[in-house]
């Protein structure tokens, strides 16, 4: 079934190739994602944003830019109104929040557009 927000992966994942982010679209596939990553010892880097949020649209080619150069880093990106209970499981209160997990465990979080906030705590957890 096609629609005006169909993706390559029948409306359950997609990933840009220029940014190295993955966006999830279904629970589900977000589910799927996030299990088989539990035994990883690769930082996920969770972008929780919403398509109105001027911050988190601020925070996109940042985001972009950090997969870009850090290619060893998972990042995600979950729209809170279209994925509402990955986003209240994982206690997502304003956009963007950014969630940092190690190992199926969350290390870290950052709320609001902290372009070089972000930029840290991904450097200091990325190697631990």
């Amino acid at each position: 079934m096609g629609g005006l927000f169909s993706t390559p992966s029948a409306g359950e994942s997609s990933s840009s190739e220029e940014s190295g982010v993955m966006s999830f679209h279904s629970t589900a596939s977000w589910k799927a994602h996030f299990d088989g990553c539990k035994e990883s010892n690769k930082l996920m880097v969770i972008d929780f944003s919403a398509t109105w949020c001027g911050p988190c649209r601020f925070m996109e080619p940042v985001l972009n830019d950090l997969a870009a150069q850090f290619t060893d880093v998972v990042f995600v990106k979950i729209d809170v109104d279209e994925l509402r209970d990955v986003a209240q499981d994982w206690k997502v209160e304003a956009m963007p929040t950014f969630v940092l997990v190690k190992k199926g465990k969350e290390v870290d979080r950052l709320m609001g557009a902290q372009k070089d906030g972000l930029k840290k705590k991904i450097e200091k957890f990325r190697a631990v």
